[in-house]
């Protein structure tokens, strides 16, 4: 990458820099290379380092670059639109889903899962009321993993009221994947009127960081799903995805998600 004078272009000098930097990235380095540390960088291009962190932040933004724990700044590889979520009228872990168990574990809910679970039924549900959930009936948590070529690409969290499930309770599956399965088999046995989702962008807390393998405060994109059955919410779902291997698509469905090619 060559240097260039940033001080008499008019746009903020952040994003000329990314511009700049983009075109560097298109040329001059292959995908999974490490890049230049941010002092080089900035002495290179004549910028001071805030300049240049926001210059590399709208690139991991846009899904250009990664930054990787333990590794650095990389080039990011390209997207490859591999639908993984626009799919209606399905249970979670039904056929070719594409996501992992992990654990499941039961649980009085937060006030911050009463508040997911009591969000209303939504268009979908065709005017069911919604549940009314109580603080002291428990609440099973389904962890899942979504992988792609060996790496994770989206966390979820998957929130099932102990009612939605009455059955569980005869089934021996204490913990680990086994029990995550049980929870998402008895789920399916329940007719599914419809479900809804939302898309918005976010940033990694540290819990999701360490799955994701990204920095925290690294952009995700946080995908609510609400299934709803007759008497109103059965299950939420809360999953977060990395913002720099996924996009969104629109079309009849609503909202796809997209996933890319992971460098390894």
């Amino acid at each position: 990458m060559g240097t260039t004078q940033l001080e008499s272009v008019p746009e903020p000098k952040y994003w000329h820099l990314k511009t700049v930097l983009s075109e560097a990235l298109d040329h001059d380095f292959a995908v999974g290379e490490i890049l230049p540390n941010e002092r080089e960088l900035a002495a290179r291009f004549g910028v001071a380092r805030a300049t240049l962190r926001q210059a590399l932040e709208q690139l991991e933004l846009e899904g250009r670059l990664q930054r990787r724990r333990g590794v650095g700044t990389t080039v990011a590889p390209p997207r490859v639109g591999v639908a993984v979520g626009s799919a209606r009228h399905s249970w979670p872990g039904e056929s070719a889903d594409g996501w992992e168990a992990v654990d499941a574990a039961e649980a009085l809910p937060t006030a911050a899962v009463l508040k997911l679970l009591a969000g209303g039924s939504g268009s979908a549900a065709s005017g069911s009321a919604s549940a009314v959930f109580a603080a002291d009936q428990p609440v099973y948590t389904v962890r899942r993993t979504r992988v792609t070529e060996g790496q994770v690409v989206a966390a979820e969290l998957l929130y099932v009221p102990a009612a939605s499930v009455p059955g569980l309770s005869a089934i021996d599956a204490p913990a680990g994947p086994a029990r995550a399965r049980a929870v998402l088999r008895e789920l399916q046995r329940l007719a599914l009127d419809g479900q809804d989702r939302s898309v918005e962008l976010g940033s990694a807390r540290a819990d999701d960081a360490k799955e994701l393998d990204r920095l925290p405060g690294a952009p995700v994109l946080l995908v609510t799903t609400r299934y709803f059955t007759a008497g109103g919410t059965a299950a939420v779902s809360v999953a977060t995805y990395r913002a720099d291997t996924c996009r969104l698509t629109f079309g009849d469905e609503g909202v796809e998600i997209t996933e890319t090619r992971v460098a390894s």
